[in-house]
């Protein structure tokens, strides 16, 4: 760009066509008058309305260079509107130039050059802005610190953030809602839900766009997590403020995430009273979206055939929410449809989701064909089509096609690894996904949480403690040990591999331990026999306040009997019925199980009397305990019993009648039951029959020789 001197005039003939027509000279005669009537038009307020016909930055250079040549560089209010005009057509240069060239700058100029940068993507400039308007000492106000917080979200920088956040206390600005609404959203970028709910407890005068904020925090995490929008929507009823239409949208993306149809179809409801998103092409994509989450594929076909105009991102919500309800070939069918419209292209996203269904469908054939189709159309494979066909062929075992794929791609991120290495583990191919996770970290991408997890959950598996350690330490070095998830499985790997010890320290290790943590902790002391410090760590938990759950219970059941005392599992007893528990089967199978162990079969027939639902779980177990005692008659009467109640017998029902018979003598009723596996219930038989049968023939041969013994004495 070429700047001006103070004394530079341009020439009339060249500013004329840039100012609106309103504002024109009369025709003069000469050219002498038609200058000095075009000198009567440079004021700073109409070199103002003139910047806002700029439509490109060659116009705006050609009316810059003439508020320049009039005297007008140092104007703060032109130059605002310079500043943001530069941005918006992405010339940083001279917007930088522009703000360098204004010596009495005040907040409202800082001010305009965030704004501007901010709407321009410059984001961290605007965090340089933002430190350098800091050290100037002329304050801070609400624009400066929201766009400021704003800018620490899509950069990606947390902490940053928490640095403003102090700034606005300095300020006193922390109860504003502008400010208040931007750190609740940073705070929820990066899963502080605490901080989050505190910034948003500060804000003074809630109005919607801070519920909303709230709101589409809570809808961007995992899916029962999300459902806690629909209290805060509540919170915000009950405070009088309507939604809006960003409130609805952010709602039907918590309803669907969380599969919650029916205050997703409240909202849907709300919406149609309000006259809200009738005709707005993203609140109907979102409403396509949430019922195909819910697997209302009706009702999300319905609201995409009545929009006015319908686009990709309409069919794509549609073709995804089919695919995440495993129906697969009507994705397939609706992708169809797509391509028999004629105004709309399937675009990357759309691909992505049709060689996902070809993969989950095993339709190798036909994926090949769009990976064809792609490369004979020269269409660019961006990261979302090549991540869609490294994993596809990955699922569909063609490992190499997809390392192929990968070793194409120059810029690799963190996701493009993360298939590949799943692709790997998924193929059981453990030392070439554990080479790739070497590469990775050497090529200084660094790994996220996803990727250490899917390697901790094989290592653990596996029980490779060395090589779980290994993944241990780049955790450490990464500071990845943060996410709850990740300390979990490390967790759940050294108590798979026997290292309790190391377990419990882990376990120590985490600040906000959660229910996982807890029953990780809880199933590596049960698998190892450590039944005393499993009731221990229950006793603790409930002194902590975290509440246990089904699986925490079954769980420690499991070693109570091993305890060989009957108090603790009376005590696990009162209180699942202290917790409205008793209604869940497996929890009440596993009290039947307990009680049995500890020699209660009185109490244990009571439990299973007692029990509104019984499946057949419920009977087997019954059955085995029936069996443990010894009581084969009882075993066999239930067993009949059941089958009045049309409940067909498994294999493991089996097992336990055919046990308890072999262990009997009672051979008849055993060739009975083993004759009725395949003839009346259509079962191949199992090891574990002809185990017991084993037996039962052993028994049957000792009462033969028995009686061929008594013949010869007799005789």
């Amino acid at each position: 760009m070429a700047f001006f001197p103070a004394g530079f005039r341009l020439s009339t003939r060249k500013i004329l066509p840039l100012v609106p027509s309103r504002f024109h000279p009369r025709k003069a005669s000469g050219f002498h008058e038609e200058e000095l009537a075009f000198q009567e038009l440079c004021t700073a307020e109409r070199f103002a309305f003139c910047l806002c016909s700029c439509s490109d930055i060659r116009s705006l250079r050609k009316l810059h260079a003439c508020i320049l040549a009039h005297g007008f560089g140092d104007n703060i209010y032109l130059g605002s509107k310079l500043l943001n005009l530069y941005a918006s057509f992405g010339g940083l240069p001279e917007s930088q130039w522009v703000f360098r060239k204004i010596i009495n700058r005040n907040l409202s100029l800082w001010n305009s050059a965030i704004v501007g940068y901010f709407r321009a993507s410059y984001f961290e400039e605007v965090l340089c802005l933002y430190l350098n308007l800091k050290s100037q000492g002329i304050g801070m106000d609400s624009p400066a610190i929201t766009f400021g917080l704003k800018s620490c979200i899509e950069f990606g920088n947390v902490e940053f953030g928490r640095g403003i956040h102090v700034d606005a206390f300095k300020f006193g600005l922390n109860g504003d809602k502008f400010v208040g609404s931007s750190l609740v959203g940073l705070y929820f970028s990066f899963q502080c839900m605490e901080d989050a709910r505190q910034a948003f407890e500060e804000i003074l005068d809630k109005d919607v766009i801070a519920y909303t904020a709230m709101i589409t925090g809570h809808a961007q995490l995992s899916d029962f997590q999300s459902f806690k929008a629909f209290e805060i929507a509540s919170d915000m009823q009950r405070e009088g403020l309507d939604a809006n239409r960003v409130t609805l949208v952010s709602l039907l993306q918590a309803a669907g995430k969380s599969e919650a149809l029916k205050e997703g179809q409240s909202v849907h409801c709300y919406a149609l009273r309000r006259e809200i998103g009738h005709s707005d092409e993203v609140f109907q994509t979102s409403l396509v979206d949430m019922y195909a989450r819910c697997g209302a594929r009706t009702a999300a076909a319905s609201v995409l055939r009545q929009m006015e105009r319908r686009s990709v991102a309409s069919w794509n919500a549609l073709i995804a929410g089919l695919i995440h309800h495993g129906q697969n070939s009507e994705a397939l069918k609706n992708f169809s449809l797509v391509q028999q419209e004629g105004n709309i292209s399937p675009d990357s996203i759309t691909l992505a989701n049709v060689l996902l269904a070809c993969s989950d469908l095993n339709y190798t054939h036909f994926a090949t064909r769009i990976h064809g189709y792609l490369i004979r159309r020269d269409i660019p494979l961006d990261i979302v089509l090549t991540t869609a066909l490294i994993e596809m062929y990955s699922k569909c075992n063609k490992t190499t096609r997809a390392r192929e794929l990968f070793d194409q791609l120059i810029m690799r991120d963190v996701i493009l690894y993360n298939v590949m290495i799943s692709g790997y583990l998924q193929n059981h191919m453990i030392n070439e996904a554990t080479i790739l996770f070497g590469e990775m970290v050497k090529a200084g991408v660094r790994p996220n949480s996803a990727t250490v997890l899917s390697m901790l959950s094989t290592f653990a598996n596996l029980a490779d403690i060395i090589s779980g350690k290994w993944i241990h330490g780049f955790v450490v070095r990464y500071c990845l040990q943060t996410d709850v998830d990740v300390s979990n499985q490390i967790l759940h790997m050294y108590a798979k591999c026997g290292r309790i010890d190391i377990a419990r320290t882990t376990f120590n290790s985490i600040a906000k331990k959660d229910l996982v943590s807890w029953t990780a902790l809880m199933m590596g002391y049960v698998n190892y026999g450590h039944a005393d410090e499993a009731l221990a760590l229950f006793q603790l938990m409930q002194q902590t306040g975290e509440k246990p759950d089904t699986v925490t219970i079954t769980t420690l059941l499991q070693a109570l009997p091993q305890l060989g005392c009957l108090e603790p599992v009376k005590e696990i007893h009162g209180y699942i019925y202290r917790t409205c528990l008793e209604k869940d089967t497996a929890t009440m199978n596993s009290i039947i199980n307990a009680y049995a162990k500890c020699g209660r079969l009185d109490t244990s027939e009571a439990v299973f009397n007692n029990m509104t639902e019984r499946g057949l779980t419920s009977w087997n177990t019954m059955i085995t305990a029936y069996g443990m005692h010894g009581y084969c008659k009882e075993v066999l009467e239930l067993f009949n019993q059941m089958q009045k109640e049309n409940l067909k017998p498994d294999e493991l029902t089996f097992t336990s009648v055919l046990s308890a018979c072999s262990h009997a003598g009672l051979v008849e009723a055993a060739w009975r039951v083993f004759n009725s596996i395949s003839y009346e219930h259509s079962i191949t038989p199992q090891e574990e029959h002809y185990g017991c049968m084993i037996l039962v023939v052993f028994i049957q041969y000792a009462y033969l020789r028995k009686a061929q013994y008594c013949d010869i004495t007799v005789g």
